[in-house]
């Protein structure tokens, strides 16, 4: 079993990756050009920013459906002059 390392901020964190996981990841790295350890890093970024969006949609599409926005078009009647 082989260990990820993160590196942010004079901070440290293990990541344990099971075999395959660590193949992946290192072949996904080589493919675009960077570390692994760049590539996990982006990888958490990436994820991170997902959480966020579907976090923030979770409190908002409630708040859209009570004003009666359900589709996209609903939305550009909206903002349509």
């Amino acid at each position: 079993m082989l260990v990820a390392y993160l590196l942010t901020m004079k901070q440290e964190q293990v990541i344990d990756l099971p075999p395959k996981l660590r193949r992946d990841v290192s072949r996904a790295a080589k493919e675009v050009g960077v570390s692994e350890g760049d590539y996990v890093r982006r990888a958490v970024a990436d994820r991170l920013l997902l959480d966020s969006f579907e976090n923030l949609r979770r409190r908002l599409v409630p708040q859209a459906q009570a004003m009666g926005i359900y589709t996209d078009d609903d939305v550009f009647k909206q903002f349509s002059s």
